[in-house]
């Protein structure tokens, strides 16, 4: 005779419901509190309130939630360049693209805040993250091909290897990971507005202004 008591329908309301993208979502907030080393699957498990058997129906493993999520970010990055090296007006600058792309990407990076800071984490530990490293290393130099065509038209100083430049450029965009919080009232416009305009224009004032 079948003992195991019976599930009133209130009680499987009462259970979470997830599929892979919420999974993933508290895996990614689980990872950027305690570290990606440092989470297990038991800890995923209790934050999810489920079972590690519920989770691996959604995915194969933590190694699976976290290509997932730095691949999230990294073609969100991505995007911001092919959209502006795909620019309609064939003559658009590449100073006026350079300038996009640090715009777009404080954009993604407010859209994509848990996933980004993930992304600027990793470590190299593992394939997976060795992997993203690499997609990040692509990424840093075709922004730094982009300052050298932007030097040479005139757009940017020419006296900074481009290379440098770009890490100078993208370690003030990744450093809002830092300190940017959405709740904190700043429009996330005026934001990408505010970091673009100081690193292209400065803060030295202008007469009369």
């Amino acid at each position: 005779m079948n003992t195991r008591p019976v599930q009133s329908p209130a009680d499987r309301r009462d259970r979470p419901v997830y599929d892979r993208d919420s999974v993933l979502e508290v895996a990614v907030a689980v990872f950027n509190e305690r570290g990606y080393d440092g989470t297990g699957m038991e800890e995923l498990a209790r934050r999810l309130g489920l079972s590690k058997s519920s989770i691996y129906h959604h995915v194969s493993g933590k190694g699976e939630l976290l290509e997932l999520a730095v691949g999230r970010a990294l073609d969100a990055l991505f995007y911001v360049l092919d959209e502006a090296d795909g620019a309609d007006a064939p003559d658009t600058t590449a100073t006026v693209r350079l300038e996009q792309v640090v715009h777009r990407s404080v954009e993604v990076l407010v859209a994509e805040l848990p996933y980004v800071t993930l992304l600027l984490r990793v470590r190299g530990n593992s394939v997976v993250e060795r992997r993203a490293l690499e997609r990040r290393r692509e990424f840093d130099h075709r922004v730094a091909d982009l300052v050298a065509r932007a030097a040479s038209e005139g757009g940017v100083r020419a006296d900074i290897d481009p290379h440098l430049a770009a890490r100078l450029l993208f370690g003030t965009v990744n450093s809002l990971i830092e300190w940017y919080r959405p709740e904190g009232g700043v429009p996330v416009t005026a934001l990408a507005d505010a970091v673009t305009a100081v690193l292209f224009d400065g803060m030295r004032g202008r007469p009369g202004g």
